[in-house]
């Protein structure tokens, strides 16, 4: 008897992931031991196993496969290990090493260790990312021979992050990650601080505030 596709409400269906693995065609979902499949992601990630240069660009190969008029698993599976015949032993030996290094890294590991690593996450890493913003203000402070302190509450309140002092003169200042003002069209606060940019890479900070610098000059 055909299953029925659960129904919410009018206009709106369920599938779940069995009855789409029905509705397509496929194979059995692999049953693997606890975590592994975790630990296969992890392990994908470092390789870069899967990426386009190993296994090809799936969303255009996808398209190709369409345009030659494959349609079921079975035609995509022929059609994909023929164009790439290699890709599967290539990305699972890659796969593979790297679970081969964690395995090392497991056999060496000790208890402090983790607990090393939980207080630089917990406590070093959470202080860092909260005092980022003392730093920079140090920083750039430090650069003109001025001064700085962080925003009163009212300031911050006003999308004001703190206040550079040079020569008695307070310059408020907004500081914004690369990341953020780039994923914004436009900043959501109404900043009334002058913006300051930083960027994180493998080991340094780099801070842009060229926005203010002619203003800070200006007060010399």
């Amino acid at each position: 008897m055909k299953k029925e596709i659960k129904r919410k409400r009018k206009g709106i269906i369920e599938i779940t992931y069995e009855e789409e693995r029905e509705i397509l065609k496929l194979p059995q979902k692999p049953e693997l031991p606890k975590y592994s499949s975790q630990l296969i992601n992890l392990a994908n990630l470092f390789a870069q196993g899967t990426r386009p240069k190993v296994v090809g660009q799936m969303s255009e190969l996808i398209k190709e496969f369409r345009k030659s008029g494959g349609r079921s698993y079975e035609d995509w599976k022929k059609w994909y290990l023929q164009k790439y015949p290699n890709a599967i032993d290539e990305a699972t030996q890659k796969i593979w090493d790297m679970l081969n290094n964690f395995k090392e890294t497991l056999e060496q590991l000790e208890r402090d260790d983790v607990r090393k690593w939980v207080e630089d996450l917990v406590l070093t890493k959470t202080y860092e990312g909260l005092m980022l913003q003392d730093a920079i203000l140090k920083k750039i402070a430090e650069e003109f021979g001025g001064n700085y302190r962080p925003a009163t509450v009212e300031e911050e309140s006003k999308g004001i992050d703190g206040i550079i002092i040079i020569d008695d003169k307070e310059i408020p200042v907004s500081i914004k990650s690369k990341t953020y003002v780039n994923q914004e069209k436009h900043l959501p606060e109404e900043l009334k601080g002058n913006l300051i940019i930083y960027e994180k890479k493998k080991n340094k900070i780099i801070v842009d505030y060229s926005d203010l610098l002619d203003l800070i000059e200006n007060t010399k």
